[in-house]
């Protein structure tokens, strides 16, 4: 116990140093996000890629899906797939900021240390997405530490980093959730047909598909693929691919300047009535708004 306190404490320092004042860091390693966040915040909606975020000070409630969990300092939530989300900070203020870091999932490096352990899967087919959290251990914590101490010797990044992460992959793949977790990247297997949907879903978002013909890809029947997918996103394909647009339209106007209409069409919307009226009910304000708010 005391040992991860001080793992705790490490990586709480190493954070601060990253993060003088509140802010959200993509960081010179890809797929790895450190988060301070000085106060509670109101319940913010996103679109999750699969990833593994830890909390070293404070505490999030997030709702993945139909997934409820609360988490706090020392443990992690492990996200096997894409998946729309609601989360605000509950415990956080100047004095004691919520930390988190994160780092994306790797489906290519689970697959082959699951080869190479020789895990065998579970029986039957699961029924819902890897979504869970867990206790970090103290090796969990300590490859974070060393993962993060990284970014402070940059020429050391091309040669540690990819180690490391796939020492922290192999962690969470022998934990609770690793018997999930290999039935998604197991080719064959429903879970992966999901995946390999919504991955499909990702890269095409702007243009028209149908359901027979997506689940045709995956060879699902239609109605099982549209159960499976709901079963694993708690939305339907087609609401899927919405929020997919809507919230890479918010991304363009906000990020990038864009106004609603360049945005609408950007994303795929031929309507820009059906893109403002979608917008509003997703994020409660019209598109408009975040337009006219990123050229302030």
């Amino acid at each position: 116990m005391e040992t991860k306190k001080t793992f705790l404490k490490l990586l709480r320092d190493e954070l601060f140093s990253w993060l003088p004042t509140q802010q959200r860091l993509a960081t010179a390693i890809d797929g790895l996000m450190l988060t301070r966040i000085d106060q509670q915040t109101s319940p913010e909606k996103c679109l999750y890629y699969p990833m593994i975020a830890l909390v070293v000070q404070g505490e999030k409630q997030a709702f993945y899906g139909e997934h409820e969990i609360l988490y706090g300092a020392g443990e992690y939530v492990i996200l096997g797939s894409d998946m729309p989300g609601i989360f605000h900070i509950v415990e956080s203020s100047p004095e004691h900021p919520f930390l988190s870091l994160s780092i994306r999932l790797d489906a290519r490096i689970l697959a082959g240390l699951s080869l190479e352990d020789g895990g065998d899967l579970p029986a039957g087919q699961g029924n819902d997405s890897a979504i869970g959290k867990e206790k970090a251990s103290a090796d969990i914590l300590l490859a974070f530490y060393r993962l993060v101490r990284l970014l402070k010797e940059p020429r050391g990044i091309p040669l540690f980093a990819g180690p490391v992460i796939r020492e922290i992959h192999y962690a969470i793949l022998k934990g609770g959730l690793g018997k999930k977790l290999r039935l998604a990247i197991t080719p064959g297997t429903r879970d992966h047909r999901i995946a390999q949907s919504i991955a499909w879903l990702r890269g095409h978002f702007a243009e028209a598909f149908s359901m027979p013909g997506l689940a045709r890809q995956v060879n699902m029947a239609p109605s099982t693929f549209n159960r499976c997918f709901r079963e694993t996103t708690s939305i339907s394909p087609l609401q899927f691919q919405k929020r997919l647009r809507l919230y890479e339209a918010q991304r363009l106007m906000q990020r990038e300047g864009l106004d609603a209409r360049s945005a609408s069409r950007r994303v795929g919307y031929e309507s820009e009535a059906q893109f403002s009226r979608e917008y509003k009910r997703l994020f409660g304000q019209t598109p408009g708004r975040d337009s006219s708010r990123s050229l302030a």
